[in-house]
């Protein structure tokens, strides 16, 4: 009897027919289209973009050369030097990061104590050659005081969902 109905079923294409009536729904149904430069989709917030390291009020950088970043990154995408000041606290003299090996996981946010590296919001970045997405410090700290107002307003509302 199951040969039987399979036959039917292949004989009459009925998988076929299956698939367009669902084809054939969605022809009729009102389209969502965005007219993306004008028009952006909303972002969650927990959404991770392009990375920026951070300073304090004072104007110093945060990130103390801990190197928890560096070794919880599962890509090995970051790449850290560091160098104790004469003040005996310790700075990072270079702070890399590979866009083109980052999987923007979000370990590095994480691990970090003092809220230096962060993932921001911004999706809209590119690199017309490879070395325009390898974020060294300069770049990184400039990216971190454009959008200082931004970060520290979404981790405000990140706070809230930890």
């Amino acid at each position: 009897m199951q040969r039987l109905i399979r036959f039917f079923k292949s004989l009459f294409l009925l998988e076929l027919y299956k698939g367009l009536s669902v084809t054939g729904r969605y022809f009729f149904l009102r389209k969502f289209t965005l007219r993306y430069p004008e028009e952006k989709t909303p972002l969650s917030p927990r959404f991770r973009g392009l990375h920026a390291l951070r300073r304090y009020p004072n104007g110093e950088e945060r990130c103390i050369a801990c190197k928890l970043c560096e070794a919880v990154c599962p890509a090995m995408a970051i790449t850290i030097e560091s160098e104790p000041r004469e003040d005996g606290t310790r700075r990072t003299t270079r702070y890399e990061i590979d866009l083109t090996k980052c999987i923007f996981c979000g370990f590095c946010e994480e691990s970090c104590p003092v809220d230096s590296i962060v993932e921001t919001h911004i999706f809209e970045y590119h690199g017309e050659e490879r070395g325009d997405l390898l974020m060294n410090k300069q770049r990184l700290l400039a990216v971190g005081d454009k959008y200082e107002q931004e970060i520290a307003a979404a981790r405000e509302i990140d706070s809230a969902y930890r």
